[in-house]
């Protein structure tokens, strides 16, 4: 099959991570393939929280390794974590040098925040809560001006695979299918909020990447490890507005409808306990009917609007002034901890196969996120993966495999609805094998379903096979029904969509 268009290195998702290694990349021949405007679409501009760096005087990276293999609970790959960790430095002096206006001290130093389980003041941010936003817009600005980039907004619907290599990308561009042979790919296309009806994350954010990877035969990992952030505020709509850790950090407390706090009888870090232990408790609360505030008045009051002006406006724009009112909050899916299986040099299990930041999943996260982690991981990864794929110096092939070209029919917005919901009611902060069993079994009645429903199946029904495989409570996993951690556990599973199937019937046979 003729290929539509030639390419070094397809980068696929416009995130930090790929904007990073579209950058990186140079001088390949970087085609960035994005179904949304730079800076539209992507998690990576939505975050408010920072990025984790090690370098206060009383901080080091072995402190931040502590603190990141603590709320990994068991399942942080140390190499991964480190190779990251000590790279922070380095990422936030590029980031400076393109420009992003970190937050300073009045001696010119860069003011260093602290975060849900951090030990240490280490998250550097801009304007407070804009941070990745700032970011991407330094990076989507060099892209433009980058000479070895070439743009396409167009959504990847396949991975071209031939004798066992991925050799391009199948996309969809303006309703017709464009072909493009890639001497390698990478995919950079975020999370899976959007899988679930209560999400911060963006439209874009659906999981399309890993459907991408498992249809094409590559190995997933740690997939029942969803984060889900305690404090999106309790309004309707989608995305959740997000009320960022740092105002927890700043001293703001978690109270019920009768403003009572409940985190410090909960856990002695009170609300700065691990992401995963403050969302049960607000999930508990809630379902009790006392409801969760997150109440800054104190701490923040007066200052809220300078200090933290997206969310003052985001709390505005629903009729919440948080100088005077407690702002309702619940638990949202937030960040996913599995991912694409890769090494550290972002390799695959599938030959001419990358994966960054969040899509992908080295170990470094463990079972729960650390707090500003993330920035970091895309920043950082996306540059290694670059070198990998510049130092391969792979061709793209003269021809491709034939093979389907899939287009996406009109969007099924009421099943896909359906499906959002029945992630949220089963497959989500608390979880139990009754309730696993029945989700897995509806998503699988859509694995063949075409476009965006299909799809969403797909990685929906990957993630509740994991989650209900292991039958242990484990970080930003939690079985009601297996409350505890289980040290035979403690171990990182592997998935195919082959190996899900099998599962499936070994447990309907048993």
């Amino acid at each position: 099959m003729k290929a539509d268009r030639h390419a070094d290195i397809v980068v696929v998702g416009a995130g930090i991570a790929g904007l990073t290694a579209a950058l990186e990349a140079a001088p390949r021949r970087v085609l960035l393939l994005a179904s949304s405007p730079l800076t539209e679409g992507a998690s990576s501009a939505w975050a408010q929280g920072g990025i984790a760096a090690a370098i206060a005087a009383d901080d080091s990276v072995a402190l931040h390794l502590a603190d990141t293999r603590a709320a990994g609970a068991g399942l942080v790959d140390d190499e991964a974590a480190q190779a990251v960790l000590a790279r922070a430095p380095a990422a936030i002096a590029a980031l400076v040098a393109r420009g992003v206006a970190f937050d300073k001290e009045e001696d010119g130093s860069l003011a260093l925040g602290r975060e849900a389980a951090h030990g240490r003041r280490r998250i550097a941010h801009v304007s407070g809560d804009a941070t990745g936003l700032a970011v991407m817009r330094a990076l989507a600005d060099a892209v433009v001006r980058a000479p070895h980039v070439e743009q396409l907004q167009a959504s990847a619907r396949s991975l071209l695979v031939e004798s066992g290599r991925v050799v391009g990308v199948v996309a969809e561009q303006d309703g017709r299918s464009v072909t493009i042979a890639a001497g390698g790919v990478l995919l950079a296309t975020g999370g899976v909020g959007q899988l679930y009806d209560r999400t911060t994350n963006p439209l874009d954010a659906r999981g399309d990447g890993l459907a991408l990877a498992a249809r094409a035969g590559a190995e997933l990992v740690d997939l029942e490890f969803v984060q889900f952030h305690p404090t999106a505020i309790d309004v309707e709509a989608n995305p959740r507005p997000l009320a960022t850790e740092a105002l927890r950090g700043e001293g703001a407390t978690l109270i019920d409808r009768d403003g009572h706090r409940f985190m410090p009888a909960i856990d002695p870090a009170a609300e700065l306990a691990p992401r995963d232990v403050v969302a049960r408790a607000i999930f508990h609360q809630q379902a009790s009917g006392q409801g969760a505030f997150l109440d800054a008045r104190e701490a923040v009051g007066a200052r809220f609007p300078s200090r933290f002006p997206t969310v003052f406006g985001l709390c505005a724009a629903h009729g919440i002034d948080p100088r005077t009112m407690p702002i309702p909050v619940a638990p949202a899916a937030h960040y996913h901890m599995g991912g694409i299986a890769a090494d550290a040099r972002g390799r695959t299990s599938l030959p001419g196969l990358w994966a960054a930041g969040e899509v992908a999943s080295t170990g470094m996260h463990g079972a729960n996120r650390l707090a500003s982690n993330s920035l970091l991981e895309a920043l950082v990864a996306g540059g290694v993966a670059a070198a990998d794929l510049r130092e391969r110096n792979q061709p793209a092939p003269a021809a491709l495999p034939d093979a389907p070209l899939p287009l996406d029919p009109p969007r099924d917005a009421a099943r896909i609805e359906a499906l959002r919901v029945l992630m949220g009611n089963l497959v989500g902060v608390v979880r139990d094998k009754a309730g696993l069993t029945a989700a897995r079994k509806s998503f699988a009645t859509l694995l063949d379903a075409p476009g965006e429903l299909g799809r969403r199946a797909t990685v929906s029904f990957l993630i509740a096979t994991a989650a209900l495989a292991r039958e242990e409570s484990r970080g930003g996993h939690f079985r009601r029904d297996h409350p505890a951690p289980n040290e035979a556990a403690r171990t990182r599973r592997r998935w195919t969509l082959t190996a899900a199937h099998d599962f499936a019937r070994e447990r309907e046979a048993a």
